[in-house]
């Protein structure tokens, strides 16, 4: 009888191979939250050129050819799965009032949204609040270990990536036959590129070093994801830096907007 892969290997495999790659990728000048740093200087020009070849041409041709009302109509699709994920998250992480939001969110935008085509909740000023299993290993304490470029899917860090197999077990695109799960993957993957092109242009004319610029916007980005609302809703603990020694102090990061990155 054919055995099941379990969801936690894949997890386990990329715990391993990174513990391996550590020793030989670090160095005296190597930065404490990037001991991989080669190694993703390296993910990241393929991803780059995979995104230069395939992903960017793909939606910049959705963008000039799909009128923006069936654009916003998919992103507000798309968006509506997340917010289910993210509810059930915001209750792992004790999060009240996101997790209400995100309750809300779900139940207006499905049943009065078409499906979530229209974002309804929104027009209720109905904030969404997006978590994923990533942030509540974060939440919980889970340190991020170092920053790391994943194939395709671009900027994580240890804990993002071991989570990552739950994440998408819980997508429910994952329940849909291989052709149609497939469509729609491309599909949402090619609609949040469109809608990263802008920021895309900027970050290219903008950042000296686009690597160490996307680095640390991601971690600062998922260090604020991560503390956001949590000593309010469950007395959560005092933001450190991600990725830092515990008892580090946050350390100060440029104060620009989030690099463009896939969708988890």
């Amino acid at each position: 009888m054919t055995r099941k892969p379990r969801p936690w290997a894949p997890a386990a495999c990329v715990a391993v191979l990174l513990m391996a790659l550590g020793g030989c990728a670090t160095g005296p000048g190597a930065n404490s939250r990037d001991p991989l740093e080669p190694l993703n200087r390296n993910v990241m020009k393929f991803n780059e050129g995979v995104d230069a070849v395939v992903l960017k041409p793909a939606a910049t041709l959705y963008r000039d050819a799909v009128p923006p009302l069936i654009r916003t109509g998919v992103s507000n699709f798309f968006g509506n799965l997340s917010d289910a994920w993210s509810f059930v998250n915001s209750v792992l992480q004790l999060k009240v009032h996101n997790a209400a939001e995100n309750f809300a969110r779900v139940q207006l935008n499905t049943f009065f949204g078409l499906g979530g085509i229209f974002d309804i909740a929104s027009e209720f000023n109905i904030e969404r609040h997006r978590e994923d299993f990533g942030q509540t290993l974060g939440h919980w304490g889970v340190p991020a270990g170092p920053y790391l470029v994943l194939p395709l899917l671009g900027p994580s860090t240890l804990r993002d990536a071991a989570a990552l197999p739950i994440d998408r077990r819980a997508d429910p695109l994952h329940d849909i036959d291989p052709w149609g799960s497939g469509a729609l993957y491309v599909l949402r993957a090619v609609d949040i590129r469109s809608n990263l092109l802008r920021a895309g242009s900027v970050l290219d004319e903008a950042a000296l070093d686009k690597y160490s610029f996307t680095r640390d916007a991601h971690l600062q980005r998922r260090r604020a994801e991560i503390y956001e609302s949590s000593t309010s809703d469950a007395g959560g603990r005092e933001p450190r830096d991600e990725g830092a020694p515990a008892g580090t102090p946050a350390q100060g990061t440029p104060a620009a907007p989030a690099a463009p990155e896939p969708a988890r």
